[in-house]
């Protein structure tokens, strides 16, 4: 009984049937066997990343750091108003709710071809980097690969410049804000101006809007006598009541002299006749006859009244319209002209860029941590790939030529005929 469990607990050629812990056991006892090789190889390429490190050229960081600068208030009373140009966007239009931010802005435009382009010539970098094929690109390009910009909190941008010369690295740093503060001011100088000329075209259009309404209201007061229509219209109505309560006492006191006197009597005939005037001038207060044309007419007539008022209100509501337009957008003129004329920087300065006191990279810890975790994966690599091909050649023999065989074909076109045992 005890030799048929060995017999089935021994391993097989092929360990298929092998159990999970034989396998682990398997492989620490691979890795026993090879501890020498592992240890060694991982000292020795850890050893070599650490002088790899300390053979490679130096790179120096210098960090500058900036945030924007705040906007003055505009004083007398225009609070609103500059409330209002603040919304306007770049390229005169309003700026998106959900637009990026002034961080990422200034991001933006020291990535710019220009900003570079400025520190490229400046500090001569096609020479420093030594590039003689394509220069403008790729200088750009190392250049963008030595720089970094990091957003941090409440909008603050830092600046970080490596290059092997720490002194050109802090000028470098402290000149990128430069070339921010110069990019964004004209970027801003040419915003306002945008605006500026929207504004001012809108302005000049409201005073020919308002001029054109006024001489509109102007005519229609002149053909039809309106000076004060709300006035004149009262006074019309109680005139015109007026007249009708004399006509209607006449009316009475003809009936009563028509019971006492006959209809010819001078006294009946004279009430006809003034009550025949009364209607008359009611008429004329209707129709607005009876009144010359150069003549200033105080009384509206009752039966034009009401196209009348329409149209003057209509007129006269236009007119108050383009009134308003223009105390709104008189101030918003006024701020346009002030910002196109303002030079304030447009970002501060926080921490200029120093000279720094140590490298910044190559890292040695981190070469070494590299080296240590790279070589020992390799040499784990190596250990299993040779294991396996020992024991693939001891226990396998012809399988181990075939293959090997198909190799040399596929790679070599030769083909190796086995000796005979």
């Amino acid at each position: 009984m005890p030799s048929e469990l060995r017999e089935k607990s021994s391993p097989d050629p092929g360990g298929s049937d092998k159990p999970f812990g034989f396998v682990f056991i398997d492989l620490l006892g691979v890795l026993a066997a090879w501890r020498k090789f592992i240890v060694r190889f991982m000292i020795v390429s850890t050893l070599g990343a650490v002088l790899l490190a300390l053979v490679l050229p130096k790179w120096y960081k210098a960090t500058a750091i900036v945030f924007p600068a705040e906007q003055a208030e505009i004083p007398g009373g225009l609070e609103g108003v500059s409330s209002i140009m603040k919304s306007f966007g770049g390229a005169g239009r309003l700026g998106s709710l959900s637009g990026p931010s002034e961080t990422e802005k200034y991001i933006a435009i020291l990535g710019s071809e220009s900003a570079l382009m400025d520190v490229i010539e400046k500090f001569d970098l096609t020479r420093v980097y030594d590039i003689t094929k394509y220069p403008r690109e790729k200088t750009m390009k190392e250049l963008l690969s030595n720089i970094e910009f990091t957003e941090g909190d409440g909008g603050v941008l830092g600046v970080n410049v490596y290059d092997r010369d720490p002194r050109r690295a802090t000028d470098m740093a402290n000149y990128f804000l430069e070339v921010l503060n110069e990019i964004n001011s004209s970027l801003h100088s040419q915003n306002a101006r945008g605006n500026r000329i929207f504004i001012e075209q809108r302005y000049q259009q409201n005073l020919e809007d308002i001029k054109n309404a006024e001489d509109s209201l102007h005519a229609f007061q002149m053909k039809n006598g309106i000076i004060a229509l709300p006035e004149q219209l009262e006074a019309t109505i109680k005139a015109g009541t007026e007249i009708y309560g004399k006509i209607a006492a006449k009316e009475i006191e003809l009936e009563v002299m028509k019971h006492t006197l006959s209809e010819s009597h001078p006294a009946v005939r004279e009430a006809e006749m003034e009550i025949h005037a009364l209607r008359d001038k009611l008429g004329d207060f209707n129709t607005g006859r009876g009144t010359s044309h150069d003549e200033m007419k105080i009384l509206v007539p009752l039966g034009k009244a009401p196209q009348l008022g329409l149209e003057y209100f209509r007129l006269f509501r236009n007119t108050e319209i383009h009134n308003k337009i223009l105390q709104f957008i008189t101030p918003l003129y006024e701020q346009a002209k002030v910002e196109e004329q303002r030079s304030t920087p447009s970002v501060v300065v926080l921490d200029r860029a120093t000279l720094p006191e140590r490298k910044a990279r190559p890292k040695i810890t981190i070469y070494a941590l590299i080296g240590a975790v790279g070589s020992g994966l390799l040499a784990l690599i190596a250990v299993l790939a040779g294991e396996a091909v020992r024991r693939t050649r001891s226990l396998d023999p012809d399988r181990w030529d075939s293959l090997l065989s198909d190799m040399r074909r596929d790679w070599f076109g030769l083909r190796k005929t086995r000796s005979s045992r």
